[in-house]
């Protein structure tokens, strides 16, 4: 444990919801909700506007729409997101080398490693907590300049308590725990605070009288170990009194991502263990765009009414971050588990991770559901029959970038039979203009997501037309 709160967590604040806001001045102080938009989508991310409504992250998206229906609803932009986070990950390392994504929008940064950790050797403990403050600070005024977003940052002497100090700081805050502070921080907290204690977890210490982090450290690593296991046990009851010596790893590169879920009554049913299947498969999706990448196999967990174990995978042609398609696949391998008895545990994972995707087969199916041309419709096009199919029909998704021939860039607000509407604006204009056009008009073109911040937008003020440059006119 450090003598100096050295470790610092950057969490940035409702990332793709405020990536969204800052493309979009339209939407900016307005409620917006990211995720999936189909019939099982999930929130991805929703901005504090729309929080005050009770919309949270993982909710249904069905769900989100009755607790604040006239939010902007918009599917998720991860080529403009990945963009944000490398300029973000950039100025994390120009104050060390050791930075340790966890996903887009957050990371673990050691100050002792960079360029200012001589300082910080050579520093008494206050002028040292002083430093640290103000190397975050200037961070977070670094990112809101470059990209007009906020982050929250905590400062303590180990990852845990850093995280913890983040988490305290939302939003767009700075918290320092000092070092020796850690019990006192933690104590009345609920068990779920500490990282790995999840629902089911919870659930075991909580019918054993223990909620507060205090009550874990009181009980001892002895009772922790028997009710949850000698690793699980002896992890928590380690945290639960503040030490954490885990090193910051700099571009730890995982293998997987996976998400699994115990549940308190064995499943045997087996509509119900494919719910549950469609349920993780979704999460494990966020999770893998969350830490910008896709993956080849997809591989299901399932521990059994006996505690025996057992996994199933499938290799797919390609690297994928699509939800229909990862859904899918775990249900075909949870279709073929024999589930006599019961099911304890289930699991899903993405491996042979890659930081692109490629189309393939696979997909249509997902995209036949939401309406979209399919492979085989592609290659009926190629066909040379004597009466060949009409093109297919375009598909623009909310929130999608698009450019006009006459007005310029903007985005797309919604569309249905057979019209698109489109709001003409850029991240350094004023809200822009409404205008809407046929889905096939061939004047409008899909496009790629504008910076943040343009010429003369450096600084934060607007650009361009009070009303949207090129679509006032």
């Amino acid at each position: 444990m450090r003598s100096l709160p050295s470790i610092i967590h950057l969490d940035m604040d409702a990332f793709f919801a405020a990536v969204e806001q800052a493309a979009k001045p339209s939407l900016r102080g307005k409620p917006v909700i990211v995720g999936g938009l189909g019939g099982r989508g999930v929130v991805s991310t929703a901005s504090y506007e729309a929080r005050k409504f009770g919309v949270h992250s993982a909710m249904p998206m069905a769900q989100a729409r009755r607790l604040c229906p006239n939010a902007a609803f918009l599917t998720g932009r991860f080529e403009a997101y990945r963009a944000v986070s490398e300029l973000v990950m950039g100025l994390l390392r120009e104050l060390s080398p050791l930075v340790q994504p966890l996903s887009l929008d957050e990371a673990f940064v050691d100050l002792e490693a960079g360029p200012y950790g001589p300082a910080l050797a050579a520093a008494d403990h206050a002028t040292g907590e002083r430093l640290v403050l103000a190397l975050a600070e200037d961070l977070r005024a670094d990112i809101h300049r470059r990209t007009g977003l906020t982050a929250s940052v905590g400062a303590a002497g180990s990852k845990l308590m850093a995280k913890i100090a983040s988490e305290q700081a939302k939003p767009d805050g700075l918290v320092l725990i000092e070092p020796g502070q850690e019990r006192t921080v933690l104590g009345p907290m609920p068990v779920r605070a500490l990282p790995g204690v999840g629902p089911a977890t919870e659930q075991v210490l909580r019918r054993a009288g223990l909620n507060t982090v205090a009550d874990l450290a009181e009980a001892g690593e002895p009772e922790l170990v028997q009710l949850l296991g000698k690793a699980h046990g002896a992890g928590v009851h380690q945290m639960s009194t503040g030490l954490d010596d885990r090193p910051v790893v700099a571009d730890q590169d995982a293998k997987s991502v996976s998400v699994e879920d115990t549940f308190e009554v064995d499943l045997a049913d087996r509509d119900r263990v494919l719910r549950e299947v469609d349920v993780l498969a979704a999460r494990c999706v966020r999770r893998l765009r969350a830490a910008g990448r896709s993956g080849r196999t997809v591989v299901l967990k399932v521990r059994r009414f006996d505690f025996s174990t057992l996994t199933r995978s499938e290799t797919l042609r390609g690297p994928t971050d699509e939800e229909a398609v990862i859904v899918e696949t775990a249900r075909r391998l949870a279709s073929q588990v024999d589930i006599t008895g019961g099911v304890r545990l289930l699991g899903v994972g993405v491996s042979q991770l890659a930081d692109y995707t490629q189309e393939d087969l696979f997909a249509q199916a997902g995209r036949e559901e939401a309406g979209e041309p399919g492979a085989a419709e592609a290659e009926a096009e190629e066909d040379d029959g004597p009466e060949p199919e009409a093109p297919a029909v375009r598909h623009w998704m909310p929130g999608q970038d698009v450019r006009h021939a006459e007005f310029g860039p903007g985005w797309v607000q919604g569309s249905g039979v057979g019209r698109v509407t489109v709001r003409f604006e850029t991240p350094w204009s004023g809200p822009g203009r409404v205008r809407t056009f046929a889905v096939e008009d061939p004047a409008l073109e899909p496009a790629r997501p504008l910076p943040l911040r343009g010429d003369g937008a450096g600084d934060g003020d607007a650009a361009g037309s009070p009303d949207g440059g090129p679509a006032a006119g």
